[in-house]
């Protein structure tokens, strides 16, 4: 998107994006009058928005299996929707059966061997997976703290809503829509002429069914847990989730029947949830807006983010916090020139080691965007062998889409 507006700049002609869900960046430029806004306010033929309702999971704690997850609401509208022969798109951002497993002997989770992360358990693969680097081991397995075998697979994924709505509903037609059932060659032309044909009654997927697809005859959407994106450490978890629920409830009653959203949350009140019950973007962004200048996040401000990762953990950690010294010492030596500079870090990734690689982050925020690339440029020029060192790496990430 932004090498297209700098390419539409270059050239001098125009550039057109097209989105329900705008990032705040984009809208704040339209606000800003740097884009120019045109606004389509109703649906084709002033079909009218799906209806949305909350279902608070906070009430189905106590309840253990189905229960928890598939509230009475949710099968309920299912039922209403398989009786009258029109479809039900299920969704969760989540692959595989569940998302760990865990000793119940020591509580320790299995990890992945070469990342910092828990592995997911995959039914019909009957193996655990890393879904960062791909490594995969036998599900029978014992624990690799203890030694137990009492190994108990906790959490859920699009397998398990599959496997639970089959039992539900025997007589429905279930189908998947994730990574695992569309990598080979015409599985996705499959599954969706299979909507198309209706030969499908009940699909259920990841945030690959949320894309533009236009199947008149859906007319449910049952968002299993809108939760899952908001706990991300990233500060565009809250524009992220109101992009997907909005996204997903886009697909509910786009046919001559009108559509109905059922939003299964445990946050019912946090307003990225409320907005997108509304469908109100512009009340979104005013308060997501508010909470990017209080903490000067973009698009108030312009960002850098140094990543730095190695095999070796100590190394790592000492080349990041020799990099951490240097940012404090350059703005020592300017302080008028980088005033306007913030210097976070360094600070262990989120997800502190990929594929045998440990990780660290700086970032860096700026007001003004000039500054920000002399303050990177002045450091790289100053310590060459930091950045290109052949034991740790460090990657300049101007503008990141995402800190994970």
């Amino acid at each position: 998107r932004d090498l297209a507006v700098v390419r539409a700049k270059q050239n001098n002609c125009t550039a057109l994006l097209g989105s329900a869900t705008p990032s705040i960046q984009s809208y704040y430029n339209a606000q800003t009058d740097k884009f120019i806004e045109v606004n389509l306010k109703r649906r084709i033929q002033q079909r009218s928005l799906p209806a949305i309702k909350i279902v608070d999971l906070r009430e189905s704690m106590g309840y253990r299996g189905i229960r928890r997850f598939i509230s009475v609401e949710l099968q309920r509208s299912i039922k209403e929707k398989l009786d009258r022969s029109e479809q039900v798109l299920l969704f969760i951002n989540r692959r595989g059966f569940a998302n760990f497993a865990l000793c119940q002997s020591c509580g320790q989770a299995l990890r992945c061997k070469y990342c910092d992360i828990s592995l997911t358990y995959h039914q019909k693969a009957n193996a655990l997976r890393c879904h960062y680097c791909g490594f995969s081991r036998a599900a029978n397995i014992s624990c690799d703290s203890c030694g137990s075998l009492e190994i108990k697979k906790i959490g859920l994924g699009t397998e398990k809503i599959e496997a639970t709505v089959q039992k539900l509903f025997p007589e429905a037609r279930v189908a998947r829509m994730d990574r695992d059932t569309t990598t080979r060659k015409g599985s996705i032309f499959k599954l969706l002429k299979g909507l198309n044909d209706q030969s499908i009654d009940i699909l259920v997927g990841t945030q690959m069914v949320a894309k533009g697809h236009d199947f008149p005859n859906i007319t449910l959407v049952g968002i299993i847990c809108a939760d899952l994106s908001l706990s991300f450490p990233d500060f565009r978890a809250g524009v992220r989730t109101f992009q997907l629920i909005a996204q997903v409830a886009g697909r509910a009653g786009r046919g001559a029947s009108p559509g109905r959203v059922i939003l299964q949350t445990y946050n019912p009140e946090h307003f990225s949830i409320t907005t997108a019950q509304n469908q109100n973007f512009i009340s979104f962004y005013n308060q997501e807006i508010h909470f990017r200048k209080m903490l000067k996040y973009p698009p108030l401000s312009r960002m850098i983010h140094l990543k730095i990762s190695g095999t070796d953990h100590q190394l790592t950690k000492d080349h990041a916090a020799t990099l951490g010294n240097l940012c404090l010492s350059l703005k020592a030596l300017k302080p008028t020139l980088y005033d306007t500079v913030d210097i976070l870090g360094p600070i262990e990734s989120s997800v502190a080691k990929i594929a045998r690689r440990y990780r660290w982050q700086i970032l860096l925020k700026g007001t003004r965007a000039n500054a920000l690339h002399q303050f990177v440029s002045r450091l790289m020029a100053d310590h060459p062998k930091v950045f290109s060192n052949r034991r740790v790496r460090v990657i300049v990430d101007v503008d990141p889409v995402s800190l994970l």
